[in-house]
């Protein structure tokens, strides 16, 4: 079954973008951000600069659910 139609696998992937992003941007901090339109973010590189957005304001609630959907995925899932 494909990750877009079982909801475990999506959130799962959702998750691992976010953590993704968050670690990149922290990384190499300049990677996502347009440099001739600094306040607009389309396109591919808008939709990794705001899964970083989401990392880095909400990382306590974002760490939770890395450590609930590990559980889930390890002791819950068959």
């Amino acid at each position: 079954m494909s990750a877009i139609f079982d909801f475990s696998s999506l959130i799962t992937v959702l998750l691992l973008l976010i953590c993704t992003c968050t670690y990149l941007r922290g990384f190499r901090s300049g990677i996502f951000d347009n440099s001739a339109e600094p306040h607009r973010h389309t396109g591919f590189k808008g939709l990794c600069w705001k899964f970083s957005r989401i990392g880095e304001r909400i990382s306590p609630y974002v760490s939770v659910s890395c450590l609930l959907m590990a559980v889930h995925i390890l002791f819950i899932k068959q």
